[in-house]
């Protein structure tokens, strides 16, 4: 791994909070993600579950944790799975963990290989009656492949009928959803990257770019500041192209007097950073550049004052439309007939600014968190509004991530990447 190690002191609390909500005589198991294939001997690069990761903090292929606080033989209330090491797949692949290795990264003392999952399994479900399966309940998930856990979940459903099945999801996405002080450290990390990445950019970006080449610059300054990639697929999307939401194919000349919206994060150990800048070409905005630039941020930092513990998230996007809508009206991109026959299941607004302005954030860009539920302090949100102009030719989103406050305004994780307008032209024009 390119991170450096973290206290598995986070990984042991984790876990502490998660038995907690156990039902009595249960277990629990969590398996790690398969290494996709592409086509032949190919595969894409190894991502971990990131439940097993937030668990354990096991970062490896093939691995399972299993826990069962009341198990009578103490070493079975937490374990883990691993396929065994051996000095082939140290040459061939690269040193996997020892069991204990396993221990110094998760605080889990009984390690098992892989070859005794079944005989444990046999021993341990006898003693227990309920197991909890890791379903993806996420929102946003729209899943077509079967997956480890999928077929490990058929598997033990299968061979166990007579057991009660629970889930785990709806713990997790409460418990995810608020973050320890080492994950916010780590989230941290992740947006001091993007920063430097960013700084970099701005730096760079002249009329004649590609936008590819601005996604190049991106990535090596995260490579060599301990991030294995991006976050999520960067949008580096240069005049026209920022109207399209999730364009991601990056291949355009960037051409003078146009913007660019860079919708960029980088990851670190697996944690997430969200942001997004929108730049000029040239170096300089033009009046109405700067104009509506002006309005997206203003909508921005007022939208963030609202992120406090105890906001409702359907009742906030309803008032961020309303800041959007006295924005739209001043840019004269609106006007009061708009507003007087708007349809209220989709306002005026949403023709300029059609997407939510807010999602929990974490391991996973889109993180866990229960959007029914009100906020409460240590999660992380993301706050994005844009105004997207077709006709014009240009789109406007401005990205910060921040955290919830017991009291007051949220803290930005991102206060220290360039936002205003004078400091970008200045930074790029110096």
């Amino acid at each position: 791994m390119k991170y450096t190690p973290i206290d598995n002191a986070l990984f042991i609390k984790n876990r502490a909070k998660f038995i907690a909500k156990m039902r009595p005589k249960s277990l629990a198991i969590f398996n790690s993600n398969d290494v996709y294939p592409i086509s032949a001997d190919s595969t894409m690069p190894f991502e971990q579950h990131r439940d097993i990761f937030y668990l354990s903090g096991v970062d490896q292929e093939e691995s399972i944790l299993v826990l069962f606080p009341d198990s009578p033989k103490e070493k079975h209330r937490e374990i883990l799975f691993l396929r065994e090491t051996n000095e082939h797949i140290a040459v061939w692949e690269g040193e996997k963990l020892t069991k204990e290795k396993a221990f110094k990264t998760s605080g889990i003392k009984t390690v098992y290989w892989l070859q005794d999952l079944e005989k444990v399994m046999f021993e341990i479900m006898t003693q227990c009656d309920t197991v909890y399966i890791n379903t993806n309940e996420h929102y946003r998930a729209n899943v077509e492949t079967e997956t480890r856990e999928d077929r490990f979940t058929k598997w033990i459903k299968d061979k166990y009928p007579a057991h009660s099945v629970a889930k785990s999801n709806p713990i997790l996405q409460h418990l995810r959803s608020v973050k320890e002080s080492i994950e916010i450290d780590l989230i941290q990390k992740a947006c001091d990257i993007t920063n430097k990445g960013f700084r970099r950019v701005l730096n760079f970006v002249k009329p004649g770019v590609w936008e590819f080449e601005i996604e190049a610059e991106f990535i090596h300054e995260f490579l060599r500041n301990r991030s294995k990639k991006f976050a999520y697929t960067p949008i580096i999307a240069s005049g026209n192209n920022a109207n399209v939401l999730h364009y991601i194919e990056n291949n355009q000349q960037c051409k003078a007097g146009d913007l660019i919206l860079m919708d960029v994060g980088a990851e670190y150990a697996n944690y997430s950073s969200d942001m997004t800048r929108t730049i000029p070409v040239s170096g300089r905005f033009t009046d109405r550049q700067k104009a509506v630039y002006n309005s997206v941020l203003k909508v921005k930092d007022e939208a963030t004052k609202m992120l406090v513990a105890g906001t409702d998230w359907t009742k906030y996007h309803i008032e961020v439309g309303k800041l959007m809508t006295s924005e739209l009206l001043d840019l004269g991109l609106l006007n009061k007939v708009d507003i007087q026959n708007e349809n209220p299941d989709w306002p005026a607004y949403k023709k300029y600014f059609m997407h939510g302005t807010s999602h929990h954030m974490g391991l996973d860009t889109h993180d866990y968190g229960l959007l029914t539920e009100p906020m409460i302090a240590n999660m992380v949100f993301t706050v994005e509004p844009g105004i997207y102009i077709p006709d014009e030719g240009f789109g406007v989103r401005l990205e910060d991530d921040v955290i919830i406050q017991k009291t007051g305004e949220p803290i930005n994780l991102m206060k220290n990447i360039p936002i205003e307008v004078g400091e970008i032209e200045d930074i790029m024009n110096s």
